[in-house]
Protein backbone atom coordinates (compact mmCIF):
# COMPACT_ATOMS: atom_id res chain seq x y z
CA UNK A 1 0.00 0.00 0.00
CA UNK A 2 1.81 3.21 -0.90
CA UNK A 3 -0.51 6.83 -0.88
CA UNK A 4 0.95 10.68 -0.88
CA UNK A 5 -1.33 13.29 1.14
CA UNK A 6 -0.83 16.81 0.98
CA UNK A 7 -0.58 18.93 4.29
CA UNK A 8 0.18 22.65 4.37
CA UNK A 9 1.23 24.47 7.41
CA UNK A 10 1.11 29.21 7.27
CA UNK A 11 3.77 30.29 10.20
CA UNK A 12 2.66 33.66 10.96
CA UNK A 13 5.94 35.05 12.43
CA UNK A 14 6.96 38.59 13.69
CA UNK A 15 9.42 38.65 11.35
CA UNK A 16 8.08 37.13 8.21
CA UNK A 17 4.58 34.37 6.92
CA UNK A 18 5.83 31.46 5.70
CA UNK A 19 3.58 28.52 3.88
CA UNK A 20 4.85 24.92 3.77
CA UNK A 21 3.46 22.51 1.52
CA UNK A 22 4.82 19.13 2.16
CA UNK A 23 4.04 15.44 0.75
CA UNK A 24 3.31 12.83 3.29
CA UNK A 25 4.43 9.51 1.89
CA UNK A 26 3.05 6.60 3.59
CA UNK A 27 3.89 2.70 2.75
CA UNK A 28 2.48 -0.21 4.75
CA UNK A 29 5.04 -1.29 7.42
CA UNK A 30 7.28 1.85 7.35
CA UNK A 31 7.44 5.27 9.28
CA UNK A 32 5.88 7.82 6.87
CA UNK A 33 8.12 10.53 5.33
CA UNK A 34 7.70 13.78 4.81
CA UNK A 35 8.81 16.14 2.31
CA UNK A 36 8.80 19.79 1.35
CA UNK A 37 7.23 20.28 -1.79
CA UNK A 38 7.14 23.82 -1.72
CA UNK A 39 8.34 27.18 0.56
CA UNK A 40 6.85 30.31 0.12
CA UNK A 41 8.10 33.02 2.40
CA UNK A 42 7.03 36.66 3.04
CA UNK A 43 8.83 39.44 4.89
CA UNK A 44 5.81 41.15 6.38
CA UNK A 45 8.02 42.08 9.68
CA UNK A 46 5.03 42.38 11.67
CA UNK A 47 6.74 43.20 14.56
CA UNK A 48 8.03 46.11 13.75
CA UNK A 49 4.63 47.44 14.52
CA UNK A 50 3.31 45.67 17.44
CA UNK A 51 6.54 45.88 19.59
CA UNK A 52 6.65 49.37 19.48
CA UNK A 53 2.78 50.30 18.99
CA UNK A 54 1.55 47.36 20.34
CA UNK A 55 -0.85 47.50 16.79
CA UNK A 56 -0.72 45.89 13.59
CA UNK A 57 -0.52 48.88 10.86
CA UNK A 58 -3.11 49.23 8.23
CA UNK A 59 -0.40 49.02 5.66
CA UNK A 60 0.73 45.86 7.15
CA UNK A 61 -2.73 44.14 7.79
CA UNK A 62 -3.59 44.61 3.99
CA UNK A 63 -0.45 43.00 3.04
CA UNK A 64 -0.86 39.97 5.31
CA UNK A 65 -4.88 39.41 3.71
CA UNK A 66 -3.02 39.53 0.35
CA UNK A 67 -0.55 36.94 1.58
CA UNK A 68 -3.21 34.91 2.76
CA UNK A 69 -4.96 35.10 -0.36
CA UNK A 70 -2.41 34.04 -2.30
CA UNK A 71 -1.67 31.63 -0.09
CA UNK A 72 -4.86 30.46 -0.10
CA UNK A 73 -5.17 30.05 -3.94
CA UNK A 74 -1.71 28.46 -4.05
CA UNK A 75 -2.83 25.83 -1.69
CA UNK A 76 -5.85 25.31 -4.10
CA UNK A 77 -2.98 24.42 -6.80
CA UNK A 78 -1.68 22.24 -4.88
CA UNK A 79 -4.74 20.08 -3.93
CA UNK A 80 -4.01 20.63 -0.12
CA UNK A 81 -6.09 18.44 1.76
CA UNK A 82 -5.30 19.79 5.26
CA UNK A 83 -3.51 22.65 6.63
CA UNK A 84 -3.35 24.80 9.98
CA UNK A 85 -2.75 28.70 10.44
CA UNK A 86 -0.28 29.52 13.51
CA UNK A 87 0.60 33.03 14.58
CA UNK A 88 3.19 33.77 16.97
CA UNK A 89 4.54 36.22 19.22
CA UNK A 90 3.47 39.49 17.37
CA UNK A 91 -0.10 38.61 16.86
CA UNK A 92 -0.21 37.50 20.65
CA UNK A 93 1.13 41.08 21.72
CA UNK A 94 -1.38 43.18 19.20
CA UNK A 95 -4.38 45.24 20.49
CA UNK A 96 -5.74 44.55 17.49
CA UNK A 97 -4.79 40.92 16.80
CA UNK A 98 -8.03 39.22 16.89
CA UNK A 99 -9.26 42.14 14.72
CA UNK A 100 -7.22 41.65 12.05
CA UNK A 101 -7.73 37.51 12.21
CA UNK A 102 -11.27 38.01 12.40
CA UNK A 103 -10.81 40.08 9.01
CA UNK A 104 -8.49 37.24 7.76
CA UNK A 105 -11.46 34.33 8.28
CA UNK A 106 -14.17 36.43 6.67
CA UNK A 107 -12.26 37.24 3.72
CA UNK A 108 -10.51 33.74 3.24
CA UNK A 109 -11.69 31.02 5.19
CA UNK A 110 -8.85 30.92 6.76
CA UNK A 111 -8.89 30.11 10.30
CA UNK A 112 -5.50 31.68 12.65
CA UNK A 113 -4.51 30.03 16.04
CA UNK A 114 -2.73 32.05 17.98
CA UNK A 115 -0.63 30.39 19.93
CA UNK A 116 1.64 31.24 23.04
CA UNK A 117 5.48 30.42 23.70
CA UNK A 118 4.96 27.45 25.26
CA UNK A 119 2.56 25.70 22.33
CA UNK A 120 4.80 27.05 20.13
CA UNK A 121 7.97 24.91 21.56
CA UNK A 122 5.99 22.21 22.28
CA UNK A 123 5.20 21.79 18.23
CA UNK A 124 8.66 23.02 17.57
CA UNK A 125 9.81 19.83 19.70
CA UNK A 126 7.25 17.45 17.51
CA UNK A 127 9.37 17.85 14.61
CA UNK A 128 11.50 14.60 14.11
CA UNK A 129 14.15 16.08 16.53
CA UNK A 130 14.93 12.28 17.57
CA UNK A 131 16.07 11.77 13.65
CA UNK A 132 18.84 14.43 14.58
CA UNK A 133 19.91 13.68 17.93
CA UNK A 134 22.24 11.39 19.41
CA UNK A 135 20.26 9.50 22.87
CA UNK A 136 23.26 9.62 24.72
CA UNK A 137 23.66 13.45 24.67
CA UNK A 138 22.60 16.44 26.48
CA UNK A 139 21.54 19.40 23.99
CA UNK A 140 20.22 22.65 24.36
CA UNK A 141 17.89 23.44 21.91
CA UNK A 142 17.07 27.15 20.75
CA UNK A 143 14.67 28.72 18.17
CA UNK A 144 14.99 31.91 17.54
CA UNK A 145 12.32 33.80 16.17
CA UNK A 146 11.24 37.44 15.44
CA UNK A 147 9.47 38.27 18.56
CA UNK A 148 10.56 35.59 20.81
CA UNK A 149 13.16 32.23 21.58
CA UNK A 150 12.12 29.37 22.58
CA UNK A 151 14.59 27.02 24.70
CA UNK A 152 14.42 23.16 25.56
CA UNK A 153 16.97 20.90 27.64
CA UNK A 154 17.31 17.50 25.94
CA UNK A 155 18.71 15.20 27.75
CA UNK A 156 18.90 11.22 26.51
CA UNK A 157 16.31 12.12 24.28
CA UNK A 158 13.99 13.55 26.69
CA UNK A 159 12.61 16.91 26.89
CA UNK A 160 13.65 18.22 30.52
CA UNK A 161 12.64 21.44 30.69
CA UNK A 162 11.01 24.33 28.25
CA UNK A 163 10.46 27.86 27.93
CA UNK A 164 10.03 30.81 25.85
CA UNK A 165 12.08 34.62 25.89
CA UNK A 166 10.87 37.64 24.91
CA UNK A 167 13.95 38.33 23.12
CA UNK A 168 13.67 37.76 19.37
CA UNK A 169 15.66 39.63 16.16
CA UNK A 170 12.96 42.33 15.35
CA UNK A 171 12.57 43.10 19.28
CA UNK A 172 16.37 43.39 19.56
CA UNK A 173 16.71 45.23 15.87
CA UNK A 174 14.39 47.90 17.95
CA UNK A 175 15.96 47.93 20.70
CA UNK A 176 13.30 47.02 23.58
CA UNK A 177 14.81 44.33 25.16
CA UNK A 178 15.35 45.09 28.52
CA UNK A 179 18.54 43.97 30.67
CA UNK A 180 16.86 42.35 33.10
CA UNK A 181 15.20 39.80 30.41
CA UNK A 182 18.80 39.02 29.32
CA UNK A 183 20.20 38.28 32.70
CA UNK A 184 16.91 35.76 33.33
CA UNK A 185 17.76 33.90 30.45
CA UNK A 186 21.36 33.44 31.64
CA UNK A 187 19.92 32.31 34.40
CA UNK A 188 17.76 29.82 33.33
CA UNK A 189 20.38 28.63 30.90
CA UNK A 190 23.23 28.20 33.70
CA UNK A 191 20.58 26.61 36.21
CA UNK A 192 18.87 24.37 33.41
CA UNK A 193 22.67 23.23 31.93
CA UNK A 194 24.40 22.93 35.38
CA UNK A 195 24.02 18.96 35.85
CA UNK A 196 25.42 18.38 32.30
CA UNK A 197 28.95 17.44 31.96
CA UNK A 198 28.83 18.44 27.95
CA UNK A 199 26.00 19.94 26.39
CA UNK A 200 25.45 20.81 22.20
CA UNK A 201 23.14 23.22 20.89
CA UNK A 202 20.90 22.31 18.11
CA UNK A 203 19.77 25.87 16.46
CA UNK A 204 16.92 26.31 14.50
CA UNK A 205 15.27 29.50 12.66
CA UNK A 206 15.80 31.48 9.09
CA UNK A 207 19.43 32.63 10.13
CA UNK A 208 21.19 30.19 11.20
CA UNK A 209 20.17 27.91 8.33
CA UNK A 210 21.47 30.79 6.13
CA UNK A 211 24.78 30.89 8.44
CA UNK A 212 25.20 27.07 8.08
CA UNK A 213 24.41 27.43 4.45
CA UNK A 214 26.95 29.82 3.87
CA UNK A 215 29.47 27.52 5.98
CA UNK A 216 29.80 25.29 3.66
CA UNK A 217 29.51 22.17 6.02
CA UNK A 218 27.94 19.00 5.24
CA UNK A 219 24.63 18.02 6.94
CA UNK A 220 24.98 16.58 10.18
CA UNK A 221 28.38 18.46 11.19
CA UNK A 222 27.84 20.79 12.97
CA UNK A 223 28.73 24.56 13.22
CA UNK A 224 31.71 25.78 16.37
CA UNK A 225 31.36 28.30 18.66
CA UNK A 226 34.59 29.90 17.17
CA UNK A 227 33.19 29.90 13.64
CA UNK A 228 30.13 31.44 14.25
CA UNK A 229 31.75 33.93 16.72
CA UNK A 230 34.51 34.58 14.14
CA UNK A 231 31.26 34.92 11.65
CA UNK A 232 29.53 37.34 13.70
CA UNK A 233 32.38 39.40 14.01
CA UNK A 234 32.41 39.52 10.00
CA UNK A 235 28.65 40.80 9.57
CA UNK A 236 28.93 43.43 11.80
CA UNK A 237 32.22 44.93 10.03
CA UNK A 238 30.21 45.36 6.94
CA UNK A 239 27.28 47.80 6.55
CA UNK A 240 24.04 47.09 6.05
CA UNK A 241 24.04 47.91 2.64
CA UNK A 242 27.65 45.68 2.06
CA UNK A 243 25.99 42.52 3.61
CA UNK A 244 23.54 42.80 0.93
CA UNK A 245 25.40 43.95 -1.75
CA UNK A 246 28.80 41.91 -1.14
CA UNK A 247 27.89 39.11 1.56
CA UNK A 248 24.64 38.39 -0.56
CA UNK A 249 21.72 38.42 2.40
CA UNK A 250 18.26 39.24 1.31
CA UNK A 251 17.46 42.83 2.53
CA UNK A 252 15.06 41.37 5.31
CA UNK A 253 17.97 39.07 6.31
CA UNK A 254 20.99 41.71 6.25
CA UNK A 255 19.33 43.13 9.53
CA UNK A 256 18.45 40.28 11.60
CA UNK A 257 21.48 38.15 10.94
CA UNK A 258 23.53 40.06 13.47
CA UNK A 259 20.67 39.97 16.96
CA UNK A 260 19.93 36.30 15.58
CA UNK A 261 23.63 35.35 16.07
CA UNK A 262 24.16 37.33 19.48
CA UNK A 263 21.41 35.22 20.92
CA UNK A 264 22.90 31.75 19.69
CA UNK A 265 26.27 32.81 20.78
CA UNK A 266 24.94 33.89 23.86
CA UNK A 267 23.12 30.89 24.61
CA UNK A 268 26.30 28.69 23.58
CA UNK A 269 28.91 31.18 26.08
CA UNK A 270 26.37 30.34 28.96
CA UNK A 271 25.56 26.38 28.25
CA UNK A 272 29.49 26.38 28.06
CA UNK A 273 28.45 24.74 24.09
CA UNK A 274 31.36 24.27 21.79
CA UNK A 275 29.12 23.07 18.71
CA UNK A 276 25.90 23.62 16.97
CA UNK A 277 24.38 21.55 15.03
CA UNK A 278 21.42 22.92 12.68
CA UNK A 279 18.78 20.34 11.42
CA UNK A 280 16.11 22.21 8.83
CA UNK A 281 13.03 22.43 11.22
CA UNK A 282 10.98 24.86 12.67
CA UNK A 283 6.75 25.68 13.19
CA UNK A 284 6.03 24.96 9.97
CA UNK A 285 7.48 21.57 10.24
CA UNK A 286 6.43 21.00 13.45
CA UNK A 287 2.59 21.98 12.15
CA UNK A 288 2.65 19.77 9.85
CA UNK A 289 4.05 16.44 11.75
CA UNK A 290 1.18 17.66 14.80
CA UNK A 291 -1.90 17.78 12.25
CA UNK A 292 -0.28 14.39 10.76
CA UNK A 293 -0.06 12.75 13.96
CA UNK A 294 -3.30 13.88 15.76
CA UNK A 295 -5.46 12.41 12.84
CA UNK A 296 -3.56 9.38 12.80
CA UNK A 297 -4.50 8.77 16.50
CA UNK A 298 -7.93 9.95 16.23
CA UNK A 299 -8.90 7.77 13.26
CA UNK A 300 -7.54 4.76 15.37
CA UNK A 301 -9.92 5.15 18.12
Amino acid sequence: MFSIKKYAAIDIGSNAVRLLIANIIEEKGKEPRFKKSSLVRVPIRLGSDVFLKQKISKENSKRLLDTMLAFKLLMQSHKVEKYKACATSAMREAKNGKKVTELILDKTQIQIDTINGEEEAAIIAATDLHAYIDNNKTYLYVDVGGGSTEFTVINKGDSISSKSFKIGTVRLLNDIVKKETWFELEQWIKQNTAAYEKIDLIGSGGNINKIFKISGKSIGKPLTYFYLTSYYNTLQSYSYKERITELDLNQDRADVIIPATRIYLSAMKWSGAKDIYVPKIGLADGIIKSMYYDTVSSNSQ
